[in-house]
């Protein structure tokens, strides 16, 4: 089963760990630490980004005629909200150098959220038309 996941997942996969190492590791000090809320770009476009690779994992891996809405949900939109929620958790209560924070929650939600609004644009442009 996992080797399944591994052959029609791999950049998803290979983003998820990425995520999670940016999600525990201690940034270093650069001149855009005095960007206001950059940190929350980041939250939406590591999330948006991810979410957007798994979308593309799927259609890649299924045709359209396999294609579950509810298994693509899950997903896409259902299970990347989870691991973002159990991140921060992770964070507040398992690190001394990072914190949980609900606003970091909040723009991981919107990152998840615009790749969902591209995902279902694209979705039914391209298979609905063949």
């Amino acid at each position: 089963m996992i080797k399944h996941y591994f052959s029609k997942y791999p950049f998803s996969l290979l983003l998820v760990l990425l995520v999670l190492y940016l999600s525990f590791f201690t940034p270093p000090k650069t001149g855009l630490d005095e960007v206001t809320n950059i940190d929350k770009l980041v939250h939406v476009c590591m999330y948006g980004g991810l979410c957007s690779v798994v979308w593309i994992e799927y259609w890649r891996s299924h045709a359209a005629s396999q294609i579950e809405r509810f298994r693509l949900w899950m997903g896409t939109v259902v299970l990347p909200l989870l691991f973002s929620g159990g991140i921060e958790l992770l964070q507040e209560y398992c690190t001394t150098d990072r914190s949980g924070d609900w606003e970091d929650m909040f723009a991981n939600s919107i990152g998840v959220i615009l790749a969902a609004g591209l995902g279902i644009t694209l979705w039914r442009s391209f298979f609905f038309r063949h």
